[in-house]
């Protein structure tokens, strides 16, 4: 496949936002490697390209479709727009456009209706769009497809916890398998059975930056779900201000700018 460089927004545009928000730009000539889309880290000041241990790969590095790269690769028109249409979705998120990502997203399943059963980012940009029956729907196909998701087993809770509360939405918890990433295991533990996200947020105080980034983003959806603003607020700011939040180009390091962005919360 030939790599394309899509024109999302206009440089007035993206100026604009750069002053405000940490960008990545999807298709930098420094940070595609091979055929694969790979997203430039960002910080608040300027685009860096930071490499991610392999030792801590998260899934949103990956392309989001595994039957939409088989289509790509054997020249499906309708599935190759559909990447397209998840790319510029991604890539719209990350500069904090919601709704435009979500039209994106939504684009993509009317061109190859089968990238829904894959499409976790749309259930996350439903969250932030306070579409939470919509957004549950979306994960608890995305976790048909893979058991073993954590992370969406927890997002659908955060959207059922906003329409039912956190007892019932604990009542309709997904079980899932086992998460590699320790501080994913803690986390889920936390949702589905109750917890201290505090304690979570001290046991990988001192592990790994992307471990202290997780514990610290998901204690603040914890808090958020309980309806503590403040609590949530400064978990996920710490999140946002740690080195992890700042230079990693993982999707949910964009995401923690956009929970905060969303909720009006200044991170400098």
């Amino acid at each position: 496949m030939t790599s394309t460089t899509l024109s999302i927004l206009s440089s007035s545009m993206q100026s604009s936002l750069y002053q405000h928000f940490p960008t990545s730009s999807a298709f930098s000539s420094r940070a595609k490697r091979s055929e694969k889309l790979t997203f430039s880290g960002f910080t608040t000041k300027r685009l860096v390209h930071q490499p991610t241990l392999a030792a801590s790969f998260p899934r949103q590095l990956f392309l989001p479709s595994i039957s939409g790269i088989w289509n790509a690769l054997t020249g499906g028109s309708s599935s190759q727009d559909a990447l397209l249409a998840i790319r510029r979705g991604m890539e719209l998120f990350r500069l904090g456009d919601v709704q435009g990502s979500l039209l994106e997203f939504d684009k993509a399943i009317e061109l190859d209706p089968r990238q829904k059963a894959y499409l976790w980012q749309r259930g996350l940009s439903l969250y932030y769009v306070n579409r939470f029956e919509e957004g549950a729907e979306q994960f608890r196909i995305d976790v048909a497809q893979n058991p073993n998701d954590t992370e969406e087993s927890i997002w659908c809770f955060l959207c059922q916890a906003q329409l039912y509360g956190v007892d019932e939405a604990r009542r309709r918890f997904l079980q899932v398998g086992q998460d590699p990433r320790p501080v994913m295991r803690e986390a889920y533990k936390m949702f589905r059975d109750g917890g201290d996200p505090d304690m979570l947020v001290s046991t990988f105080l001192k592990g790994r930056d992307n471990e202290y980034f997780y514990a610290s983003l998901y204690a603040g959806l914890y808090h958020e779900a309980q309806k503590d603003s403040d609590a949530s607020k400064f978990n996920i700011i710490a999140a946002c201000q740690s080195p992890y939040g700042q230079r990693s180009s993982d999707y949910m390091a964009s995401l923690a700018w956009v929970h905060c962005l969303c909720r009006n919360w200044s991170v400098m």
